[in-house]
């Protein structure tokens, strides 16, 4: 009896050790497990009383400003070609009024639904909500099924098959695996504000306001309640976290 367990233990003990080589030579100063730990710490001190949103002002969006976009790239380590297989977390896309033949440039990333299709298709529990309501997918057990790219609405996640350089050590990235906006949730964590409304507010035209939509005293609760707002795809009652003013 004793030699198969031993031979288990030692099969065991040669796993893990393959795991933890694997872990450090991710990327320079890049440790997966350490950030994932990093990051379930934050998801378990989310607030259910807090809500996070994003309130964009097409009015204010220019068509030849790209700093939110800049911005997202230079934050998360990605670069955008134009390729098909490039990353998408966030770009810029022409709506215009069939009607009134009025047209803006809209930014549209995850929109942080209260009830996301992602989570719900997920079959490994990968994509999930925290409590503040900020959607994101745990790259650890992500399996690139792609399930939660065909189930959202909004083309918001990208599937990583490329190798990824340039990663910042609270926000890895792992090749065959999805991935979306995050609204910078470590940045949000730190009580900072994501880096696309940063950028919109220092090089572009102010049109990003981010915060609490439970929080009645907070920019973004004053700004809707001064002018009205729309959600994508509405009728889809997902409720999405992302309100549009100016459509």
């Amino acid at each position: 009896m004793n030699e198969p367990i031993d031979g288990i233990d030692a099969t065991r003990r040669r796993v893990l050790g393959a795991a933890a080589l694997v872990a450090l030579a991710v990327a320079p100063g890049v440790s997966l497990i350490a950030a994932a730990d990093a990051g379930q710490r934050r998801a378990a001190a989310a607030r259910p009383t807090r809500r996070f949103g994003l309130l964009i002002d097409t009015t204010r969006c220019k068509r030849s400003c790209t700093a939110c976009v800049t911005a997202c790239s230079a934050y998360n380590g990605w670069s955008n070609q134009g390729r098909p297989i490039d990353p998408q977390w966030i770009r810029k896309v022409e709506v215009t009024e069939p009607v009134s033949g009025l047209s803006h440039s809209v930014p549209v990333m995850c929109q942080h639904c209260a009830a996301p299709a992602c989570v719900e298709v997920c079959p490994t529990g990968a994509s999930f909500k925290r409590a503040d309501g900020i959607v994101l997918v745990d790259r650890h057990i992500c399996i690139g099924c792609r399930y939660c790219m065909m189930a959202c609405p909004y083309k918001a996640r990208s599937f990583v098959s490329e190798d990824v350089s340039g990663q910042r050590p609270d926000a890895p990235r792992g090749k065959g695996t999805v991935e979306g906006c995050t609204l910078c949730v470590p940045r949000v964590d730190a009580g900072e504000l994501p880096a696309c409304v940063e950028a919109c507010s220092r090089q572009g035209g102010g049109a990003m306001t981010f915060g609490d939509l439970n929080d009645p005293r907070s920019a973004i609760r004053r700004a809707l309640a001064a002018y009205p707002a729309v959600q994508l795809r509405a009728d889809l009652q997902m409720d999405p976290g992302v309100r549009y003013q100016g459509l």
